[in-house]
């Protein structure tokens, strides 16, 4: 039996959707998600093993993975991903706030079609669709109550939130899941031989030995740290003013000096795995120098309000007063107001009570979603800070009406030229996630979602 260690341990109800890698990483051991994201953006099949589109990309029509049977025995139906999707579109996110996804399909019908499959009907074209459908992991609540019976390679035998689960596949392959919260206590449960594999170990608050008697994994996550920056008044309503804080950060000597060198640099919006990035965009320069001058373009007061949690992103303290200590060489004067509510601080930048700048974390995998909720001024989702931008809504517009992947590809990547030259945020890093196992388990890997890949 293979034993593994992760922060959290639950199955979340099924109209409740997570970018945590805990729970990815049991979703994608117990459940399919209707399509599988991949690097790059694109999506493959999986429980949707195929679909077909008309030439504008208003209709598509998926088809279910033939003989898909739920965990019980119940085949999974096109009325099983209906229901689901409704149950999500009607749904809150864990901040009680409402999911962007009812916005996405505001207009879209989805319905049950022949050969069991779900049509979807949009008036406008839809091929983000796929990148939506990659972030739904079909599932069905048991006699319990639980959400926790899928389609996946493994079911559930035994499951104790919080604490453990035990997961067995057809084949005879067994799981055992052990919950432990701090990073140091599941580094302590692999050298003990408690555990053969430990998950987020860059959370680890100490610094990472990488001890040779142990396999390390690296992958640089598509999670992306940055700081809103207020777009509607103050200092950053000014274009200027929103590039010169790029030009007076060294990312490298942050991610060098607060997270051991594992890290990359933020170039724009989203990281180098997401759609549009296939051709790579240079991080913005460090050049403190060009900073001041555009600051002293920009005119604008220089105080500054930087608001700050305490965690979400991993280090959010230590990260502002290093961003509060740059600002201040090129002549600003920062004031940091710390939220101890981590729930509250992101009730509170839904808001746009962010002062003039606030960390932040953004997970979406999709390019469209980042756009779509935080960069738009047509949309003005609830992340949206103020950022309204004629060339980059020209971009966005040309992208959301492309259909075949190339095209997409080659529109959004205009989107995240323009928004590395102009940008509405302060763009920092994408963290690296870190696996340790047993020395022989050469076939565990972790993917650039953060998620434990297990062959």
């Amino acid at each position: 039996m293979l034993t593994i260690a992760l922060e959290k341990l639950a199955f979340f109800p099924a109209n409740r959707v997570t970018d945590d890698t805990s729970i990815l990483t049991l979703k994608n051991l117990v459940f399919e998600p209707l399509l599988r994201w991949q690097p790059g953006g694109r999506v493959a099949p999986a429980l949707f093993s195929r679909w077909t589109h008309d030439d504008a990309g208003r209709r598509w029509r998926f088809f279910i993975r033939p003989e898909a049977q739920f965990h019980d025995g119940e085949p999974c139906r096109s009325q099983h991903i209906v229901d689901f999707i409704a149950g999500i579109l009607n749904s809150t996110d864990m901040f009680g706030m409402k999911w962007s996804y009812a916005r996405y399909l505001a207009q879209a019908k989805i319905s049950v079609a022949p050969d069991n499959s779900v049509l979807v009907d949009n008036p406008e074209p839809l091929a983000d669709i796929l990148d939506i459908f990659s972030e739904f992991y079909i599932c069905r609540e048991n006699a319990a109550g639980e959400a926790v019976l899928g389609t996946g390679p493994y079911r559930v035998e035994e499951f104790q939130r919080s604490a453990s689960a035990t997961l067995a596949s057809d084949t005879g392959n067994r799981i055992l899941v052990r919950c432990e919260p701090r990073a140091e206590g599941r580094y302590a449960l692999l050298k003990s031989g408690d555990v053969d594999a430990a998950l987020n170990l860059e959370r680890m608050h100490g610094t990472i030995d990488f001890d040779p008697r142990w396999r390390w994994v690296r992958a640089l996550n598509t999670l992306s740290v940055m700081y809103y920056l207020n777009c509607r008044e103050g200092l950053f309503a000014s274009p200027e003013a929103r590039l010169a804080v790029n030009h007076a950060v060294d990312r490298t000597r942050l991610i060098e000096t607060l997270f051991q060198g594992l890290g990359a640099p933020a170039a724009t919006i989203v990281s180098p795995f997401h759609l549009g990035m296939a051709e790579p965009i240079a991080p913005i320069a460090y050049d403190p120098d060009r900073a001041r001058r555009l600051l002293d373009h920009a005119g604008g007061p220089a105080d500054v309000t930087l608001r700050t949690p305490l965690f979400m992103p991993e280090r959010a303290p230590g990260i502002s007063a290093f961003v509060a200590e740059a600002l201040g060489r090129v002549g600003l004067s920062v004031t940091i107001e710390t939220e101890t509510d981590r729930p509250e601080y992101a009730r509170q930048v839904g808001r746009k009570e962010i002062g003039d700048m606030a960390i932040f974390d953004s997970s979406p995998q999709s390019t469209y979603r980042v756009l779509n909720d935080k960069i738009s001024s047509v949309t003005q989702g609830v992340w949206w800070q103020g950022h309204d931008d004629a060339e980059t809504e020209r971009h966005i517009a040309a992208a959301n009406h492309a259909v075949a992947d190339d095209d997409r590809e080659r529109a959004y990547a205009a989107c995240l030229r323009r928004l590395n030259a102009a940008p509405p945020w302060l763009y920092l890093m994408h963290p690296t996630d870190i696996l340790a196992t047993r020395p022989d388990l050469s076939r565990l890997t972790i993917d650039h979602k953060g998620t434990l890949v297990i062959p």
